[in-house]
């Protein structure tokens, strides 16, 4: 990364007119310093499987696709397209063009120019094939402009789907309908609601529809439906953090309410229990289940809907943000014959994606690997995986007990709630099986005292557990609007960073790409506990979370706090992310 900072630098130095019309390997060279090995090393891989350097180059990771996109746009001596205004894109011309031909292509029409011409985004400036198409479509001559990939696929997005633009309509289009007998029967009799349900164009249904499809355009986790005295909110969590979408009038909360109560299953009659539904969803042909949550406030129900793609895809140990230490510590670990491997933190911290990543590396058709979840999240071939359904009084304890008659190697129960859930995890570890699971605490060391505090023999935690891996979600910088700044005393103090040491670090300033926030995506802050005979010593001796924690960090354990501000200096994330998620670390540390 610093690297390639240094390689933008480079580029400002570099007059783009000597580079006109030159090897696209040679232009990478002059404006972002890639190493001539590197060029040679994708030449090869050209050679033997083709595809076009460029992409080979950023597929390696020796170059982002940003950075592509401006070598292309400088060596075709062509406008470089930072970001992608839709809103002044005529309705009319987007018609023309459909989605799927403009997201296959990496096109984008934006307008016409004074001289009549055809304004248009695109990746590829040498995609003769898809420019002469639009040439004919449009009966005009084109004035390239060079984008991002990601940039591109972000404006049609927001160009093509309205799906925000539907929402507010929906809700102007209600609040428009003062006298009607919709009205009425919306806020007085849920039935109509069924009555319409066919009804593509009842605004209650394309409100709820177009909410969850933003959602899922916006990378939201969980959808919220919150009424207050006066209003109603609905937000959205993304990236970890709450973001507010749309106001709809206070009038029609229990409309939409209901709408998705009908849509999970719910009984929508019921409004003074808690109730747990799900929506199987599609959008852009991909899968979701909607976990729905209601549950009474005094000013009407309180939704909560977790969106869970069906068909997520795993990510590798390597891709999750381990140090290398903590890796080689993390591979040995999952090799183990028995054991019981813990994964401490809050919820959506991440703990499953780290479980399922250990689980999919050692995953091999020599194992019998089980799993019991609370829901199952992600499919893996090879794997039984049950769910929790406490109506038939499938707990994680019932489901882990019966798993033990199922001549297993390997076992992931979802969470250690309770204390038979914990026993038969200890007992199970000791009898020749690894076992995989989660805890809520807030580090590494608290892990062992929660479970003692079960009511688990400290001597059976001490001889079972062979390590406790605390983490934590941070945003990751956005790399399309990454900049650098220096930074002042008192905020590398909050990290404990050294002044001397530390003479830049990176931020986004915002882009359309990010929505204008700076952060693209989440990594993970890790805290991992080998426990050796030190720490056994102490478990056996009852001693509390932080004496362990002591002996732990003089053994070399790296704090979550410590290993967040590592990926600050290496530009990755913020000081404020890693402070907003480690604040109970930054206590312990000040705590003599």
């Amino acid at each position: 990364m610093q690297g390639e900072r240094q390689a933008e630098d480079k580029s400002l130095r570099v007059d783009p007119k000597q580079l006109w019309g030159k090897p696209l390997g040679e232009v990478l060279r002059a404006l972002f310093g890639v190493l001539p090995e590197h060029i040679e090393q994708v030449l090869q891989t050209q050679e033997e499987k083709g595809g076009r350097i460029g992409e080979l180059l950023v597929a390696a990771k020796r170059i982002t696709s940003v950075q592509l996109a401006k070598a292309i746009s400088v060596q075709m001596d062509l406008p470089y397209l930072e970001s992608i205004n839709v809103d002044e894109i005529p309705d009319d011309m987007l018609r023309q063009v459909p989605i799927s031909f403009a997201k296959q292509n990496r096109v984008l029409p934006l307008g016409f120019t004074a001289s009549g011409n055809l304004q248009l985004a695109c990746f590829d400036a040498l995609d003769m094939a898809t420019h002469d198409e639009l040439r004919l479509l449009f009966g005009r001559e084109l004035d390239l402009g060079v984008a991002a990939p990601e940039v591109i696929t972000s404006a049609i997005n927001r160009a093509y789907d309205r799906a925000i633009r539907q929402a507010e309509s929906a809700v102007a289009e209600l609040e428009e309908t003062e006298s009607t007998d919709l009205k009425g029967a919306l806020e007085e009799e849920i039935v109509d609601l069924l009555d319409v349900e066919g009804d593509d164009e009842a605004p209650i249904i394309r409100l709820v529809n177009s909410l969850m499809s933003q959602a899922v355009k916006d990378r939201a986790s969980d959808i919220h439906v919150e009424p207050f005295e006066r209003e109603l909110m609905v937000r959205f969590r993304i990236d970890g953090i709450l973001y507010e979408i749309i106001k709809p009038p206070k009038r029609f909360q229990n409309s939409i309410i209901s709408r998705v109560k009908i849509m999970a299953g719910l009984n929508i009659a019921e409004k003074r229990l808690p109730q747990d539904g799900r929506i199987r969803l599609k959008v852009a042909g991909r899968d979701f289940d909607v976990r729905v949550s209601s549950v009474p406030t005094g000013y009407g129900e309180r939704i909560v809907m977790r969106l869970l793609e069906r068909s997520n895809i795993m990510q590798d140990l390597p891709s999750l943000g381990f140090s290398p230490r903590n890796l080689k510590a993390i591979e040995q670990l999952i090799h183990a014959s028995h054991g019981i491997f813990l994964v401490s933190g809050p919820t959506g911290s991440g703990k499953t994606s780290t479980l399922y990543a250990c689980l999919s590396q050692i995953n091999k058709p020599e194992l019998n690997i089980l799993t019991i979840e609370d829901p199952v999240e992600y499919q893996l071939n090879g794997v039984g995986q049950v769910q929790v359904n406490s109506k038939i009084d499938l707990t994680f304890a019932s489901g882990l007990r019966s798993f033990l008659r199922q001549d297993p190697d390997v076992i992931m129960v979802g969470e250690i709630r309770d204390r038979e859930t914990a026993e038969i995890a200890t007992q199970a570890s000791l009898t020749g099986h690894l076992v995989f699971s989660t805890v809520h605490t807030n580090d590494a060391p608290g892990a062992v005292t929660r479970l003692v505090d079960m009511q688990v023999e400290p001597f059976l935690v001490a001889s079972s557990l062979m390590a406790v891996l605390a983490q934590r979600l941070v945003r990751t910088i956005c790399s399309t609007c990454k900049e650098s700044y220096v930074p002042t005393r008192e905020e590398l103090s909050e990290l404990g960073l050294n002044p001397k040491e530390i003479k830049q670090l990176w931020r986004g300033k915002g882009c359309d790409l990010c929505q204008h926030k700076g952060y693209l995506g989440r990594m993970g802050i890790f805290e991992l506990m080998l426990v050796d005979e030190n720490i056994r010593q102490l478990i056996l001796q009852n001693a509390d979370s932080n004496t362990i924690k002591t002996k732990a960090r003089e053994q070399g354990m790296v704090t979550l706090r410590e290993d967040g501000a590592e990926k600050v200096r290496q530009g990755m994330t913020t000081i404020e992310e890693v402070t907003r998620v480690t604040r109970e670390d930054a206590v312990a540390i000040e705590t003599p």
